[in-house]
Protein backbone atom coordinates (compact mmCIF):
# COMPACT_ATOMS: atom_id res chain seq x y z
CA UNK A 1 0.00 0.00 0.00
CA UNK A 2 1.50 3.28 -1.07
CA UNK A 3 1.40 6.39 1.82
CA UNK A 4 -1.16 8.79 1.52
CA UNK A 5 1.86 11.29 2.86
CA UNK A 6 3.90 13.97 1.47
CA UNK A 7 5.52 13.61 -2.02
CA UNK A 8 8.72 14.72 -2.67
CA UNK A 9 8.26 14.59 -6.48
CA UNK A 10 5.37 17.04 -6.14
CA UNK A 11 6.79 18.95 -3.99
CA UNK A 12 10.18 19.52 -5.52
CA UNK A 13 8.28 20.15 -8.97
CA UNK A 14 5.75 22.65 -7.27
CA UNK A 15 8.84 24.13 -5.53
CA UNK A 16 10.88 24.45 -9.14
CA UNK A 17 7.86 25.59 -11.17
CA UNK A 18 6.75 28.49 -8.71
CA UNK A 19 10.56 29.58 -8.26
CA UNK A 20 10.70 28.87 -12.47
CA UNK A 21 7.52 31.33 -12.70
CA UNK A 22 8.57 34.00 -10.02
CA UNK A 23 11.75 34.43 -12.14
CA UNK A 24 10.35 34.24 -15.57
CA UNK A 25 7.30 37.03 -14.25
CA UNK A 26 9.77 39.05 -13.07
CA UNK A 27 11.76 39.01 -15.87
CA UNK A 28 9.01 39.60 -18.47
CA UNK A 29 7.88 42.70 -16.19
CA UNK A 30 11.26 44.06 -16.17
CA UNK A 31 11.88 43.23 -19.63
CA UNK A 32 8.31 45.21 -20.62
CA UNK A 33 9.04 48.14 -18.16
CA UNK A 34 12.71 48.54 -20.24
CA UNK A 35 11.09 48.02 -23.58
CA UNK A 36 8.63 50.70 -23.54
CA UNK A 37 11.27 53.11 -21.92
CA UNK A 38 14.09 52.45 -24.34
CA UNK A 39 11.09 52.72 -27.40
CA UNK A 40 9.37 55.77 -25.70
CA UNK A 41 13.07 57.48 -25.94
CA UNK A 42 13.09 56.46 -29.44
CA UNK A 43 10.24 57.83 -30.69
CA UNK A 44 11.47 61.25 -29.03
CA UNK A 45 14.81 60.94 -30.51
CA UNK A 46 12.51 60.53 -34.07
CA UNK A 47 10.22 63.23 -32.78
CA UNK A 48 13.78 65.58 -32.41
CA UNK A 49 15.06 64.25 -35.49
CA UNK A 50 11.63 65.45 -37.68
CA UNK A 51 11.54 68.63 -36.05
CA UNK A 52 15.40 69.03 -37.16
CA UNK A 53 14.19 67.71 -40.69
CA UNK A 54 11.78 70.43 -40.90
CA UNK A 55 13.93 73.25 -39.69
CA UNK A 56 16.23 72.47 -42.54
CA UNK A 57 13.56 73.09 -44.73
CA UNK A 58 12.70 76.32 -43.11
CA UNK A 59 16.00 77.46 -42.85
CA UNK A 60 16.98 76.77 -46.69
CA UNK A 61 13.77 78.31 -47.98
CA UNK A 62 13.38 81.53 -45.78
CA UNK A 63 16.31 83.16 -47.40
CA UNK A 64 14.51 83.18 -50.91
CA UNK A 65 11.15 82.63 -50.04
CA UNK A 66 8.72 85.52 -48.18
CA UNK A 67 6.93 84.32 -45.80
CA UNK A 68 3.46 84.23 -47.61
CA UNK A 69 5.62 81.83 -50.33
CA UNK A 70 7.37 79.76 -47.56
CA UNK A 71 3.41 78.96 -45.68
CA UNK A 72 2.54 78.17 -49.50
CA UNK A 73 5.15 75.97 -49.88
CA UNK A 74 5.35 74.35 -46.45
CA UNK A 75 1.56 73.84 -47.30
CA UNK A 76 2.47 71.81 -50.52
CA UNK A 77 5.53 70.26 -48.69
CA UNK A 78 3.94 68.93 -45.30
CA UNK A 79 -0.09 69.16 -45.50
CA UNK A 80 -1.43 65.49 -45.22
CA UNK A 81 -3.45 63.91 -48.08
CA UNK A 82 -6.85 63.43 -48.06
CA UNK A 83 -7.20 59.90 -48.35
CA UNK A 84 -4.86 60.53 -44.68
CA UNK A 85 -7.53 61.73 -43.39
CA UNK A 86 -10.22 58.78 -43.75
CA UNK A 87 -10.56 56.91 -40.63
CA UNK A 88 -11.94 52.70 -41.20
CA UNK A 89 -9.71 52.20 -44.29
CA UNK A 90 -7.82 49.01 -43.85
CA UNK A 91 -5.47 49.78 -46.83
CA UNK A 92 -2.58 51.66 -45.26
CA UNK A 93 -1.58 53.22 -48.60
CA UNK A 94 -3.17 55.61 -50.30
CA UNK A 95 -4.01 55.49 -53.86
CA UNK A 96 -1.33 55.46 -56.65
CA UNK A 97 1.27 55.74 -53.82
CA UNK A 98 0.63 59.07 -52.88
CA UNK A 99 1.58 58.34 -49.34
CA UNK A 100 0.16 56.20 -46.22
CA UNK A 101 -2.76 56.87 -44.18
CA UNK A 102 -0.88 57.02 -40.71
CA UNK A 103 0.49 60.13 -41.79
CA UNK A 104 -2.11 61.41 -39.96
CA UNK A 105 -0.58 60.35 -36.68
CA UNK A 106 2.14 63.31 -37.25
CA UNK A 107 1.53 67.19 -37.18
CA UNK A 108 3.59 70.33 -37.74
CA UNK A 109 3.60 73.60 -37.27
CA UNK A 110 5.42 76.53 -38.17
CA UNK A 111 5.49 80.08 -36.83
CA UNK A 112 7.59 83.46 -37.40
CA UNK A 113 10.27 84.70 -35.65
CA UNK A 114 7.06 87.17 -33.91
CA UNK A 115 5.02 84.31 -33.05
CA UNK A 116 2.56 84.18 -36.43
CA UNK A 117 1.59 81.21 -37.98
CA UNK A 118 2.66 79.52 -41.04
CA UNK A 119 1.72 76.10 -40.73
CA UNK A 120 -0.47 74.27 -38.53
CA UNK A 121 -1.61 70.40 -38.90
CA UNK A 122 -2.02 69.97 -35.62
CA UNK A 123 -5.18 72.28 -34.86
CA UNK A 124 -4.15 72.22 -30.80
CA UNK A 125 -6.76 73.38 -28.79
CA UNK A 126 -4.55 74.85 -26.08
CA UNK A 127 -2.12 77.29 -27.27
CA UNK A 128 0.80 76.08 -26.07
CA UNK A 129 4.18 78.70 -25.25
CA UNK A 130 6.44 78.84 -27.64
CA UNK A 131 9.03 77.05 -25.35
CA UNK A 132 12.19 74.54 -26.93
CA UNK A 133 11.73 71.07 -25.77
CA UNK A 134 9.24 67.98 -25.25
CA UNK A 135 5.41 68.97 -24.16
CA UNK A 136 2.06 67.24 -24.63
CA UNK A 137 -0.80 68.64 -26.01
CA UNK A 138 -4.56 68.01 -26.76
CA UNK A 139 -5.54 68.28 -30.16
CA UNK A 140 -8.51 66.38 -32.22
CA UNK A 141 -9.39 64.28 -29.66
CA UNK A 142 -5.85 62.55 -29.12
CA UNK A 143 -3.25 63.40 -26.90
CA UNK A 144 -0.06 64.72 -28.75
CA UNK A 145 3.80 64.03 -27.47
CA UNK A 146 5.13 67.75 -28.93
CA UNK A 147 9.17 68.88 -29.95
CA UNK A 148 9.28 72.32 -30.25
CA UNK A 149 12.66 74.22 -30.96
CA UNK A 150 13.65 78.04 -32.70
CA UNK A 151 15.58 78.45 -35.63
CA UNK A 152 18.69 80.66 -34.38
CA UNK A 153 19.78 81.95 -37.53
CA UNK A 154 16.43 82.50 -39.14
CA UNK A 155 14.12 82.84 -35.96
CA UNK A 156 11.33 80.66 -36.98
CA UNK A 157 9.42 78.19 -34.31
CA UNK A 158 8.99 74.84 -35.85
CA UNK A 159 6.83 71.98 -33.61
CA UNK A 160 6.36 68.14 -34.60
CA UNK A 161 3.69 66.08 -33.04
CA UNK A 162 2.84 62.55 -32.69
CA UNK A 163 0.47 60.79 -31.25
CA UNK A 164 0.48 59.59 -27.68
CA UNK A 165 -2.24 56.43 -28.53
CA UNK A 166 -0.13 55.32 -31.58
CA UNK A 167 3.30 55.36 -29.86
CA UNK A 168 1.76 53.71 -26.84
CA UNK A 169 0.31 50.66 -29.34
CA UNK A 170 3.78 50.62 -30.92
CA UNK A 171 5.92 50.33 -27.66
CA UNK A 172 3.09 47.55 -26.44
CA UNK A 173 3.29 45.55 -29.64
CA UNK A 174 7.20 45.77 -29.95
CA UNK A 175 7.24 44.92 -25.94
CA UNK A 176 5.28 42.14 -26.25
CA UNK A 177 6.85 41.16 -28.87
CA UNK A 178 10.47 41.21 -26.76
CA UNK A 179 8.68 39.28 -23.99
CA UNK A 180 6.13 37.00 -25.87
CA UNK A 181 9.13 34.31 -26.54
CA UNK A 182 9.88 33.61 -22.91
CA UNK A 183 5.86 33.49 -22.20
CA UNK A 184 5.25 30.33 -24.68
CA UNK A 185 8.87 28.93 -23.40
CA UNK A 186 7.58 29.34 -20.12
CA UNK A 187 5.12 26.31 -19.90
CA UNK A 188 7.86 24.10 -21.47
CA UNK A 189 10.43 25.33 -18.91
CA UNK A 190 8.20 24.14 -16.63
CA UNK A 191 7.28 20.47 -18.13
CA UNK A 192 10.96 20.78 -18.78
CA UNK A 193 11.91 20.50 -15.25
CA UNK A 194 8.58 18.11 -14.12
CA UNK A 195 10.38 15.69 -16.47
CA UNK A 196 14.07 16.32 -15.14
CA UNK A 197 12.84 15.85 -11.84
CA UNK A 198 11.12 12.92 -12.28
CA UNK A 199 14.11 11.13 -14.56
CA UNK A 200 16.05 12.42 -11.20
CA UNK A 201 14.03 10.26 -8.78
CA UNK A 202 14.42 7.33 -11.05
CA UNK A 203 17.19 5.69 -9.41
CA UNK A 204 15.59 6.19 -6.17
CA UNK A 205 11.96 4.44 -7.76
CA UNK A 206 14.60 1.67 -8.88
CA UNK A 207 15.58 1.14 -5.04
CA UNK A 208 11.90 1.20 -3.91
CA UNK A 209 10.87 -1.95 -6.20
CA UNK A 210 13.62 -4.96 -4.65
CA UNK A 211 11.91 -2.97 -1.19
CA UNK A 212 8.67 -3.70 -2.11
CA UNK A 213 8.58 -6.79 -3.54
CA UNK A 214 11.19 -8.68 -0.74
CA UNK A 215 9.93 -11.67 0.75
CA UNK A 216 10.86 -12.23 4.01
CA UNK A 217 12.48 -15.86 3.06
CA UNK A 218 14.71 -13.93 0.42
CA UNK A 219 16.05 -10.70 2.39
CA UNK A 220 18.75 -9.26 0.51
CA UNK A 221 20.87 -6.25 0.30
CA UNK A 222 19.68 -3.25 -2.12
CA UNK A 223 22.36 -2.40 -4.93
CA UNK A 224 24.57 0.70 -3.11
CA UNK A 225 26.33 0.90 -7.21
CA UNK A 226 23.96 2.64 -8.62
CA UNK A 227 22.06 4.69 -5.29
CA UNK A 228 22.32 8.54 -5.93
CA UNK A 229 24.99 10.12 -3.61
CA UNK A 230 22.65 11.83 -1.70
CA UNK A 231 21.21 8.74 -0.67
CA UNK A 232 23.77 6.31 -0.44
CA UNK A 233 23.97 6.57 3.54
CA UNK A 234 20.44 6.28 3.84
CA UNK A 235 20.79 2.95 1.69
CA UNK A 236 23.85 1.54 3.95
CA UNK A 237 21.63 1.86 7.01
CA UNK A 238 18.40 0.14 4.77
CA UNK A 239 21.04 -2.75 4.19
CA UNK A 240 22.55 -2.81 7.85
CA UNK A 241 18.72 -3.21 9.12
CA UNK A 242 17.80 -5.64 6.69
CA UNK A 243 20.49 -7.79 7.38
CA UNK A 244 19.57 -7.63 11.08
CA UNK A 245 16.10 -8.30 10.32
CA UNK A 246 17.18 -11.39 8.16
CA UNK A 247 19.29 -12.85 11.10
CA UNK A 248 16.43 -12.36 13.58
CA UNK A 249 13.74 -14.43 11.23
CA UNK A 250 16.65 -16.74 10.48
CA UNK A 251 16.68 -17.58 14.47
CA UNK A 252 13.12 -17.28 14.69
CA UNK A 253 13.14 -19.85 12.01
CA UNK A 254 15.50 -22.41 13.32
CA UNK A 255 13.89 -21.95 16.86
CA UNK A 256 10.54 -22.93 15.55
CA UNK A 257 12.10 -25.40 13.79
CA UNK A 258 14.16 -26.97 16.97
CA UNK A 259 11.16 -26.48 19.02
CA UNK A 260 8.97 -28.37 17.07
CA UNK A 261 11.73 -31.31 16.19
CA UNK A 262 12.34 -31.45 20.22
CA UNK A 263 8.22 -31.52 20.90
CA UNK A 264 8.04 -34.43 18.01
CA UNK A 265 9.57 -37.57 20.31
CA UNK A 266 8.78 -36.98 23.59
CA UNK A 267 5.04 -36.66 22.34
CA UNK A 268 5.13 -39.81 20.20
CA UNK A 269 6.47 -41.56 22.98
CA UNK A 270 3.65 -40.07 24.97
CA UNK A 271 0.96 -40.91 22.80
CA UNK A 272 2.13 -44.60 22.54
CA UNK A 273 2.27 -44.97 26.56
CA UNK A 274 -1.27 -43.68 26.22
CA UNK A 275 -2.50 -45.97 24.22
CA UNK A 276 -1.43 -48.92 26.07
CA UNK A 277 -3.03 -47.36 29.23
CA UNK A 278 -6.24 -46.43 27.00
CA UNK A 279 -6.69 -49.98 26.43
CA UNK A 280 -7.19 -50.96 29.76
CA UNK A 281 -9.44 -47.53 30.53
CA UNK A 282 -10.77 -45.95 26.99
CA UNK A 283 -13.46 -43.83 29.24
CA UNK A 284 -10.47 -42.18 31.52
CA UNK A 285 -7.94 -41.57 29.19
CA UNK A 286 -10.03 -40.25 26.02
CA UNK A 287 -9.50 -36.63 26.89
CA UNK A 288 -5.99 -36.91 27.69
CA UNK A 289 -5.56 -38.68 24.37
CA UNK A 290 -6.95 -36.19 22.48
CA UNK A 291 -5.38 -33.68 24.16
CA UNK A 292 -2.13 -34.65 22.95
CA UNK A 293 -2.96 -36.01 19.89
CA UNK A 294 -4.05 -31.82 19.37
CA UNK A 295 -0.03 -31.43 20.24
CA UNK A 296 0.80 -33.47 18.22
CA UNK A 297 -1.07 -31.60 15.29
CA UNK A 298 0.13 -28.38 16.36
CA UNK A 299 3.84 -29.56 16.13
CA UNK A 300 3.36 -30.53 12.77
CA UNK A 301 1.61 -27.52 11.56
CA UNK A 302 4.50 -25.49 13.34
CA UNK A 303 7.22 -27.65 11.18
CA UNK A 304 5.33 -26.73 8.23
CA UNK A 305 4.93 -23.27 8.85
CA UNK A 306 8.94 -23.21 9.28
CA UNK A 307 9.36 -24.95 6.35
CA UNK A 308 6.90 -22.46 4.42
CA UNK A 309 8.45 -19.38 5.69
CA UNK A 310 11.96 -20.54 4.99
CA UNK A 311 10.46 -21.46 1.45
CA UNK A 312 12.42 -24.74 1.58
CA UNK A 313 12.15 -27.24 -1.67
CA UNK A 314 10.24 -24.16 -2.95
CA UNK A 315 10.45 -25.21 -6.82
CA UNK A 316 7.41 -24.32 -9.14
CA UNK A 317 6.22 -26.01 -12.26
CA UNK A 318 3.11 -26.30 -14.42
CA UNK A 319 0.08 -27.63 -12.14
CA UNK A 320 -3.47 -27.93 -13.02
CA UNK A 321 -4.93 -26.21 -10.21
CA UNK A 322 -8.39 -27.92 -11.24
CA UNK A 323 -7.16 -31.01 -10.51
CA UNK A 324 -5.76 -30.21 -6.99
CA UNK A 325 -8.90 -28.49 -6.22
CA UNK A 326 -10.88 -31.27 -6.90
CA UNK A 327 -8.72 -34.11 -5.47
CA UNK A 328 -8.18 -31.94 -2.36
CA UNK A 329 -12.48 -31.87 -1.88
CA UNK A 330 -12.09 -35.71 -2.57
CA UNK A 331 -9.47 -36.22 0.18
CA UNK A 332 -11.54 -33.73 2.63
CA UNK A 333 -15.01 -35.82 1.92
CA UNK A 334 -14.72 -38.67 4.81
CA UNK A 335 -14.91 -35.69 7.18
CA UNK A 336 -17.31 -33.58 5.48
CA UNK A 337 -20.02 -36.96 5.62
CA UNK A 338 -18.79 -37.57 8.98
CA UNK A 339 -20.59 -34.35 10.03
CA UNK A 340 -23.43 -34.79 7.05
CA UNK A 341 -22.01 -31.75 4.94
CA UNK A 342 -21.58 -31.61 0.84
CA UNK A 343 -18.99 -30.67 -0.34
CA UNK A 344 -19.37 -28.71 -4.02
CA UNK A 345 -17.47 -27.85 -6.49
CA UNK A 346 -17.88 -25.14 -9.06
CA UNK A 347 -14.89 -25.00 -11.70
CA UNK A 348 -16.09 -23.39 -15.37
CA UNK A 349 -12.27 -22.82 -16.61
CA UNK A 350 -12.24 -26.91 -17.02
CA UNK A 351 -8.12 -26.41 -17.11
CA UNK A 352 -6.88 -23.92 -14.94
CA UNK A 353 -3.00 -24.55 -15.58
CA UNK A 354 -0.66 -22.37 -13.11
CA UNK A 355 3.22 -22.04 -12.19
CA UNK A 356 3.35 -23.60 -8.61
CA UNK A 357 4.15 -26.16 -6.34
CA UNK A 358 1.09 -28.74 -6.27
CA UNK A 359 2.38 -30.11 -2.53
CA UNK A 360 1.90 -26.86 -0.92
CA UNK A 361 -1.41 -26.10 -2.85
CA UNK A 362 -2.74 -29.05 -1.72
CA UNK A 363 -1.86 -28.58 1.69
CA UNK A 364 -3.44 -24.90 1.55
CA UNK A 365 -6.58 -26.16 -0.30
CA UNK A 366 -7.02 -29.34 2.38
CA UNK A 367 -6.41 -27.17 4.99
CA UNK A 368 -9.40 -24.64 4.15
CA UNK A 369 -11.29 -27.11 3.24
CA UNK A 370 -11.39 -29.07 6.81
CA UNK A 371 -11.33 -25.70 8.56
CA UNK A 372 -14.53 -25.02 6.77
CA UNK A 373 -16.41 -28.38 7.53
CA UNK A 374 -14.78 -28.20 11.30
CA UNK A 375 -16.62 -25.07 11.73
CA UNK A 376 -19.82 -25.42 9.96
CA UNK A 377 -22.68 -27.13 11.53
CA UNK A 378 -24.29 -30.11 10.92
CA UNK A 379 -26.12 -30.97 7.42
CA UNK A 380 -24.80 -27.82 5.63
CA UNK A 381 -23.03 -27.19 2.55
CA UNK A 382 -19.51 -26.24 1.83
CA UNK A 383 -19.37 -24.45 -1.68
CA UNK A 384 -16.08 -24.45 -3.54
CA UNK A 385 -15.93 -22.06 -7.04
CA UNK A 386 -12.96 -21.76 -9.29
CA UNK A 387 -12.61 -18.58 -11.97
CA UNK A 388 -10.44 -16.67 -13.73
CA UNK A 389 -9.96 -13.40 -12.19
CA UNK A 390 -7.24 -11.05 -13.43
CA UNK A 391 -4.57 -12.29 -14.64
CA UNK A 392 -4.21 -15.45 -12.72
CA UNK A 393 -7.33 -17.84 -10.68
CA UNK A 394 -9.46 -17.21 -7.82
CA UNK A 395 -10.72 -20.29 -5.15
CA UNK A 396 -13.49 -18.85 -3.00
CA UNK A 397 -14.42 -21.65 -0.44
CA UNK A 398 -17.89 -20.75 1.31
CA UNK A 399 -19.15 -22.24 4.43
CA UNK A 400 -22.51 -21.92 6.51
CA UNK A 401 -20.68 -20.98 10.14
CA UNK A 402 -20.99 -18.73 12.44
CA UNK A 403 -18.66 -16.30 10.27
CA UNK A 404 -16.15 -13.56 11.53
CA UNK A 405 -16.76 -10.01 11.95
CA UNK A 406 -15.10 -7.72 9.28
CA UNK A 407 -13.21 -6.12 12.11
CA UNK A 408 -11.57 -9.20 13.41
CA UNK A 409 -10.43 -11.27 9.62
CA UNK A 410 -6.49 -9.75 10.08
CA UNK A 411 -6.60 -11.09 13.38
CA UNK A 412 -8.29 -14.19 12.36
CA UNK A 413 -5.36 -14.73 9.87
CA UNK A 414 -2.46 -14.19 12.28
CA UNK A 415 -0.76 -16.76 14.17
CA UNK A 416 -2.28 -18.26 16.72
CA UNK A 417 -5.31 -16.41 15.93
CA UNK A 418 -8.29 -18.59 17.28
CA UNK A 419 -11.37 -15.70 17.80
CA UNK A 420 -13.59 -18.09 19.88
CA UNK A 421 -11.56 -21.31 21.98
CA UNK A 422 -14.81 -23.23 22.48
CA UNK A 423 -14.98 -24.13 18.58
CA UNK A 424 -13.46 -26.28 16.99
CA UNK A 425 -9.76 -27.81 18.31
CA UNK A 426 -7.27 -26.21 16.05
CA UNK A 427 -4.15 -24.16 17.24
CA UNK A 428 -5.21 -21.14 15.07
CA UNK A 429 -1.97 -21.56 12.65
CA UNK A 430 -4.18 -23.25 9.73
CA UNK A 431 -5.14 -19.96 7.62
CA UNK A 432 -1.23 -18.79 8.60
CA UNK A 433 0.15 -21.39 7.10
CA UNK A 434 -2.36 -21.21 3.84
CA UNK A 435 -1.75 -17.20 3.66
CA UNK A 436 1.56 -17.85 3.79
CA UNK A 437 1.35 -20.35 0.89
CA UNK A 438 -0.04 -18.18 -1.13
CA UNK A 439 1.91 -15.50 -0.48
CA UNK A 440 4.70 -17.89 -1.23
CA UNK A 441 3.12 -18.20 -5.07
CA UNK A 442 2.73 -14.15 -5.64
CA UNK A 443 -0.92 -14.92 -4.64
CA UNK A 444 -3.13 -13.65 -1.69
CA UNK A 445 -5.57 -14.61 0.30
CA UNK A 446 -8.33 -12.90 2.31
CA UNK A 447 -11.79 -13.23 4.00
CA UNK A 448 -14.72 -12.44 2.63
CA UNK A 449 -18.44 -12.52 4.07
CA UNK A 450 -21.07 -14.54 1.72
CA UNK A 451 -22.35 -12.66 -1.00
CA UNK A 452 -25.63 -14.11 -0.92
CA UNK A 453 -25.48 -11.89 2.62
CA UNK A 454 -26.25 -15.44 4.42
CA UNK A 455 -24.91 -16.71 8.08
CA UNK A 456 -21.05 -18.12 7.01
CA UNK A 457 -17.03 -17.06 5.73
CA UNK A 458 -15.65 -17.01 2.39
CA UNK A 459 -12.11 -17.66 2.15
CA UNK A 460 -10.82 -16.23 -1.26
CA UNK A 461 -7.24 -17.27 -2.42
CA UNK A 462 -6.11 -15.69 -5.88
CA UNK A 463 -3.35 -17.50 -7.39
CA UNK A 464 -1.25 -15.72 -10.71
CA UNK A 465 -0.82 -17.39 -13.59
CA UNK A 466 2.74 -17.20 -13.86
CA UNK A 467 4.25 -18.20 -17.54
CA UNK A 468 5.94 -21.91 -16.82
CA UNK A 469 10.22 -21.41 -17.66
Amino acid sequence: MRSHGMSLTRTLIALVASTVMLIAAIAAGWSYIESNHELEELFDAELAQSTRIIQGLVHHLASTQSPDQLAGTLQETLQLPEGALEEGDYNEILPNGTGHKYEKKLAFEVWTPDGSPLLDTLAANDDLALNPGYARAEATGFQWRTFTLQDPQTGYWIRTAQREDIRQELSQELAMGNILPLLIALPLLVVAVAIAIQLGFRPLRKLEQPVRHMAPERIHPLDTHHAPREVSGLVMAVNGLLERLDDALERERRFSADAAHELRTPLTALRLNLEKLESSDPEKFRELTAAVDRMGHLVEQMLLLSRVDAGVGFSPEYVNLSDIVAQSIADVSPLALRKGIEPSLEDPTGQAMISGQEALISTLMRSLLANAIQYSPEGTRVDTHLEAEGDGFSIRICDQGPGIPISQHEKALGRFGRLDQRLGSGAGLGLAISRRIAELHGGELTLEDRPDGHPGLCVRIWLPEQPFK
